[in-house]
């Protein structure tokens, strides 16, 4: 365990987290969670991953706002670029960029590409999700960062930084600095510090929960008749609950 109580977790329980995806670590996260399940701690409108062979991306979020249609940001403060580097130089890793696009819902700009994605890669970051647009998908691709985004653009228009280490509202979700991310292709979740101990041993239970009931009673139904079928899946949902109850106090998904 990490001796940082707003990074609560290992390198390597991280890297066990990544293993999952972001269905699977929701699973876990509803038993933890004193949130609601059907409204925080995830996109509640569409995003799209542009890097899906990439896999999950797990990481703390540096926040930023953006608003590409506006140039006099860039006269506001010329110097946002060198201190929005050094703030996310100074967080924990692995990061991800949450940024939050002030034009939307107009796209007009991307404050990411080829040169943006290698320079946050060697500040430790893995990804973004940006309420906005990315390009040069390939190179950011090649570079080995991830975006989930709302669409690809051409231009960078004024991509400037705005302010930065600030919440963030992206995809109808708000997200704190140093909240835990998990996202891949179906969107990502939100995981604040104080659940965050305890969200890898939920996923892992969870998902064995599944696989020892619901999906063995579908999986070993060849040769049973229809009743029998619905007899074992009657009795495998009584089982999860059980084991989900026992566990958490929840009934759990069935």
């Amino acid at each position: 365990m990490n001796s940082d109580p707003k990074y609560p977790l290992s390198h390597a329980e991280l890297l066990q987290l990544k293993r999952w995806n972001t269905p699977t670590i929701y699973n876990g996260w509803e038993q933890i969670t004193k949130s609601n399940p059907a409204r925080d701690g995830f996109n509640l409108e569409e995003t799209r991953d542009f890097m899906p062979q990439m896999g999950p991306m797990v990481g703390y979020a540096v926040t930023l706002a953006i608003e590409p249609s506006n140039a006099k940001h860039r006269e506001l403060n010329p110097n946002a670029w060198s201190e929005y580097r050094r703030y996310v130089a100074g967080v924990p890793g692995p990061k991800i960029v949450v940024v939050q696009d002030l034009d939307k819902p107009r796209v007009v700009g991307s404050f990411w590409g080829e040169v943006n994605s290698n320079i946050h890669r060697a500040l430790g970051c893995v990804g973004t999700i940006v309420d906005g647009a990315v390009r040069d998908l390939d190179e950011m691709t090649n570079a080995g960062f991830k975006a989930l985004a709302r669409r690809l653009c051409v231009g960078h228009a004024f991509a400037h930084p705005i302010r930065w280490n600030c919440p963030v509202q992206v995809f109808g979700c708000a997200i704190q600095p140093g909240d835990l991310i998990h996202a891949d292709k179906h969107g990502f979740l939100v995981i604040p510090a104080a659940e965050q101990s305890k969200l890898l041993e939920a996923a892992c239970f969870m998902d064995a929960n599944e696989c020892r009931t619901l999906i063995a009673a579908a999986r070993h139904s060849a040769g049973c008749s229809m009743d029998e079928t619905l007899q074992r899946l009657d009795a495998a949902m009584h089982e999860f609950r059980k084991a989900t109850n026992d566990r958490f106090k929840h009934k759990g998904e069935w």
